[in-house]
């Protein structure tokens, strides 16, 4: 199987050890494309691969004349391909299956034989697989900060006082859920629109089935290169976070505790194709979907915790209006590549609302990308603190229910979509652009530097008085600026410290190291102590042109956990000792791309 490799690439990431919880993020840099040029294939300034295409033709016959099917076959005799009708969607675009994947200027040339070569075309595109747009973090078992008044919190409590999303159905297009405990009597009957058998995982197609039977790989899987991931059970996070059961004396709060959450799983191994998600919108809206049952169910709010890089597509565009028309709030997560969110789809679409992620103390989040087609931020996490919801032990098949911090994008969408749902069940007659303005005109000033981030920090309490036509008590003001790290502590690398048993020691109280690779093959170890029940961040940055991973082993030499690193990313991961003795590890640094050179790691 072919897929897309996009910025939202999951990377084995966290593990649990005697005495630690581990964890980690890329923040991968994605491309920031020109949608300027009208006829123009902007995605392919991403070097985008598919082995699929969507086809909307000018009429339903038009496809089936003698002149499509030969514009078809001229189109893939010249790139060497064949082209296999799969089926139609909703909107009646037709799927075409390529025998292999095509990747940049040869996709781009095939859209332009295919396009230019029949006139009853009335568009062509590449079919892109788009990914769960996460970065996992340590758990946060004290309390959910995002909930609450300080920093980024979204004031819910007060909220709760007036509406808690009764009446509203939000739909979570993601990985699928699991029955956790704490989840299952949110759920409705849900659907699986996973076509590719491949990806599924679950041995069969589309059906009524929307459980996550887990979306582990091998390496490979995903595309040469490709790293073994372990499941995310990324959509059993995002529902938590969205409607988890309040109340019920067990596990976690849901940011809109007395909706329902309709589940459609439309990403599996290695993330999902345009063409599927689309349908899952469509469908999740109360729209007709071929050969897919009715919703009986249609969703007020529609949770896009996922993307990819390109401009908008037309079939996700054309999903999103029709779910508009039919009253649906759509909610996006703006990515993590730390970049412009003009350059990834589908937070880039129309009519949207584009959710940017913040920190605990209501500054961007390292990872979050920012730009125009932000609406506004919520809070998503960083090394300052996760989002905590639920989630399963399993590495690969479903374990038992659990809980978990995570940080990204990803986490705060539904932060958003929880409170539009709040919104919506406090006045039903909003319209979906009314939620969008009333979200952002009740939004309130960061409380620290957060440059491209929309209109404001998402405040649950101000929205539901403004979908009521109220005035809600401000926020309060924000605590002091906390104190500047201080400078001192820095430690230069020193040679040889190429192997675990010549691992440079760290002192007690380092802030900051400054390295070399001196080669593609050189590697650097640094050891040190977390002390008991204490939490160590470790954030690695490299130059522009090269990408340096981290490794994080216990002192007897044992692989705790690895994170790989494209060029240009910024890796962190987090280790906390839950034990009641220091607990001693080693940090490496490798090169996994680009060119040798400097590094910073920073310890906090």
């Amino acid at each position: 199987m072919s897929t897309t490799r996009h910025w939202f690439r999951r990377t084995l990431l966290s593990v649990c050890v005697p005495a630690s919880l581990l964890t980690g993020h890329p923040g991968l840099a994605a491309p920031v494309l020109d949608e300027g040029q009208e006829n123009a294939a902007p995605w392919a300034a991403a070097e985008i691969v598919s082995d699929r295409l969507i086809v909307k033709y000018r009429s339903a016959s038009s496809g089936d004349s003698s002149r499509a099917q030969m514009a078809l076959r001229v189109a893939s005799n010249r790139q060497g391909v064949q082209a296999q009708f799969q089926r139609l969607t909703s909107g009646g675009a037709r799927v075409y299956q390529l025998n292999r994947p095509l990747r940049g200027e040869a996709l781009q040339a095939m859209v332009r034989s295919l396009r230019d070569g029949d006139p009853g075309v009335e568009y062509v595109e590449p079919d892109v697989v788009l990914k769960a747009a996460w970065t996992p973090n340590d758990p946060q078992w004290a309390q959910q900060w995002h909930l609450g008044t300080a920093g980024s919190g979204i004031r819910s409590a007060t909220a709760w006082d007036k509406a808690q999303g009764s009446g509203v159905t939000v739909a979570v297009v993601d990985t699928g859920v699991r029955p956790h405990a704490d989840l299952s009597a949110q759920f409705l009957p849900g659907y699986d629109f996973v076509s590719d058998l491949k990806m599924a995982g679950d041995g069969s197609g589309r059906d009524a089935d929307a459980q996550d039977p887990g979306d582990f790989t091998a390496a490979g899987q995903c595309g040469s290169g490709s790293l073994a991931e372990r499941s995310s059970w990324h959509g059993t996070h995002v529902a938590g976070i969205v409607g988890a059961r309040t109340g019920n004396q067990l596990g976690v709060a849901g940011v809109a505790p007395l909706i329902r959450v309709l589940p459609v799983r439309a990403l599996g191994r290695c993330g999902g194709y345009t063409s599927d998600i689309a349908d899952a919108i469509v469908w999740a809206s109360g729209g007709a979907v071929s050969g897919v049952p009715a919703n009986a169910n249609p969703a007020r709010v529609i949770n896009l915790s996922l993307g990819g890089p390109g401009s908008c597509s037309l079939t996700t565009q054309n999903a999103i209006q029709a779910a508009r028309t039919r009253g649906a709030v759509v909610v996006v997560a703006a990515g993590n590549s730390r970049s412009d969110a003009t350059g990834t789809q589908p937070a880039n679409c129309s009519g949207v609302v584009t959710v940017a992620a913040v920190n605990k103390a209501g500054g961007r989040a390292s990872y979050s990308n920012y730009g125009s087609k932000v609406t506004l931020a919520a809070p998503g996490g960083d090394s300052d603190g996760a989002i905590l919801s639920t989630y399963n032990t399993g590495t690969t098949t479903p374990g038992a229910d659990s809980y978990a911090g995570l940080m990204g994008t990803s986490m705060a969408t539904p932060v958003v979509s929880g409170v539009a749902a709040l919104m919506l069940s406090a006045n039903q007659s909003l319209t979906p652009d009314q939620v969008m303005n009333l979200l952002k005109s009740s939004s309130r000033a960061f409380t620290a530097a957060c440059s491209g981030c929309g209109a404001g920090m998402v405040d649950a309490t101000a929205a539901v008085a403004a979908a009521l036509g109220q005035s809600a008590a401000p926020a309060p003001a924000p605590a002091p600026a906390p104190a500047p790290v201080p400078t001192s502590g820095t430690v230069t690398e020193k040679e040889s410290n190429n192997t675990l048993g010549t691992a440079q020691a760290l002192p007690d109280g380092t802030r900051t190291v400054n390295g070399s690779l001196s080669t593609t093959t050189d590697i650097d170890h640094y050891k040190l102590n977390v002390p008991a029940g204490k939490t160590v961040s470790l954030t690695l940055r490299a130059g522009s042109r090269s990408g340096f991973g981290l490794s994080l082993y216990l002192g007897s030499g044992q692989l705790l956990s690895q994170l790989a690193a494209s060029v240009g990313q910024t890796s962190t991961m987090s280790l906390r000792n839950a034990g009641g003795a220091p607990l001693a590890v080693i940090v490496a640094v490798r090169r996994t791309a680009g060119d040798a050179g400097a590094y910073t790691l920073t310890i906090q």
